[in-house]
């Protein structure tokens, strides 16, 4: 069965929501967005797909308690498949949000963000029976913890074809959590639907270069007194206040604005969001954001100054993290 063929379902299930509109369009581009993407590796990818342990049907998993996106147990696999399957999934590498646990093989990825989403459960409307959107979800690791939660339908968009694969690697056993990840960014989905109960977007809004405009079109897709989930690097400082970098922030190129929290509010507001709230400020550490045998290549230790981790290797405030809620009108 093409791996593909997991999204048929996600055009099912939009049949009963007030998403039925984009079925269409989105039958249309989802296949398409990925077998015409002209990425020299998507042969490899899907190899890599059909490669995985043919082992099923699963038992469910509890989606919700476990930090590890867990996919079956040692015991399913024999000691041959269980030598080949970290070759396999090495396929898939750079793994960035996770973690995952592939029949015992424990994918340790970049960020743990399991810890994000600890933080900022308790501070989110109950996800249980809503349409959720998450916009630049990666592989897709906290649609699944979504679905843990209660959600309907736990939908993510990530333009970047890899994680999309990553997401299939997984949804290759987890066939019933009804979570499916769309190959193309927030540009890519069917025409604004105020139908989603919670949109979130977490390290979107800084690689954006009009803030405003995201926001603007995270509430197009929130129903009347929908929520949204905001998470996005801050620095410290005074209302208005927001730091513009000269070239790269923490090496990243593509960083527009970080504001101050209360700017943050500010922006928020102007959007014509009420209800808002900050619940949680942290700062990013190596706990959460390190290199591992998953992702191999450079991480927060080398994007800090080796002599003073309050700051960036350009000078700047080192990584600060804030989380909102807002209520759309």
């Amino acid at each position: 069965m093409s791996p593909l063929s997991t999204y048929e379902k996600l055009y099912e299930l939009l049949a009963d929501t007030d998403l039925e509109p984009w079925i269409e369009k989105l039958q249309a581009s989802v296949s398409p967005a990925i077998l015409e993407s002209n990425n020299g590796h998507l042969d490899k990818w899907l190899g890599a797909i059909e490669e995985l342990p043919q082992v099923g049907p699963l038992p469910p998993h509890d989606l919700e308690k476990s930090s590890a996106i867990q996919i079956g147990q040692a015991q399913d696999l024999d000691t041959d498949q269980h030598a080949a399957l970290p070759g396999t999934l090495h396929n898939f590498r750079p793994w960035r949000k996770g973690p995952f646990d592939f029949f015992g093989t424990h994918i340790d990825t970049e960020w743990r963000s399991n810890l994000k989403w600890d933080r900022l459960l308790d501070g989110i409307s109950d996800l249980k029976d809503r349409l959720v959107l998450d916009i630049g979800c990666g592989s897709g690791y906290h649609c699944w913890r979504m679905a843990g939660a209660g959600a309907k339908l736990a939908l993510g968009t990530d333009p970047f074809l890899l994680y999309v694969m990553q997401y299939l690697a997984v949804r290759k056993y987890l066939q019933e959590p009804p979570v499916w990840v769309l190959p193309f960014g927030i540009e890519g989905l069917p025409p604004a639907l105020p139908a989603f109960d919670t949109v979130f977007s977490m390290g979107i809004l800084y690689h954006r270069r009009s803030p405003f405009d995201h926001l603007y079109e995270l509430r197009n897709y929130l129903r009347p007194g929908g929520e949204l989930v905001l998470e996005t690097i801050i620095v410290d400082g005074p209302a208005g206040y927001s730091l513009v970098p000269d070239q790269y922030y923490a090496k990243m190129k593509n960083v527009w604005f970080i504001p101050t929290v209360e700017t943050l509010v500010q922006w928020v507001t102007r959007c014509r969001y009420r209800d808002i709230k900050i619940i949680d400020v942290s700062t990013t550490t190596f706990e959460e954001q390190r290199s591992t045998e998953w992702m191999i290549f450079e991480s927060l230790k080398d994007f800090l100054d080796p002599n003073d981790p309050t700051k960036t290797i350009e000078g700047y405030p080192a990584p600060k993290r804030a989380v909102l809620t807002a209520k759309a009108p």
